[in-house]
């Protein structure tokens, strides 16, 4: 964990949140499987549309943070600080999309109980 004789990260800071996303985006795969389950007595084939759009982007999400951090590991090797590291569009979009599929669940399974 030594470039050049200096310390760039003591601890295992961007293994732990590598391991973090990885345990968000199963989490997502998770939630995509059970909403599916829910909605399909509602949704019917609507519901395996919604649970693929949310196993994608569980995918999306796990592939996405591996590539991010190979870059942050790359640049703390590189330059000792992440200054110029990954910025923060994954987080975001998982965000909006995870939400985004929240409202209309909830939208289609009230209006379907009212």
């Amino acid at each position: 964990m030594t470039d050049g004789g200096r310390i760039f990260d003591p601890g295992l800071q961007p293994e732990r949140t590598a391991l973090a996303w990885r345990r968000t985006g199963l989490a997502v795969a998770v939630g995509a499987i059970a909403g599916t389950r829910v909605l399909f007595p509602t949704l019917g084939a609507g519901a395996v549309v919604v649970g693929l759009l949310g196993l994608g982007l569980a995918a999306l999400l796990v592939i996405g943070s591996t590539r991010r951090a190979r870059r942050a590991q790359a640049c703390l090797l590189e330059e000792g600080n992440l200054v110029s590291g990954p910025g923060g569009r994954l987080i975001a979009a998982v965000c909006i999309a995870c939400t985004s599929v929240g409202v209309a669940a909830l939208a289609v399974v009230v209006g379907a109980h009212l």
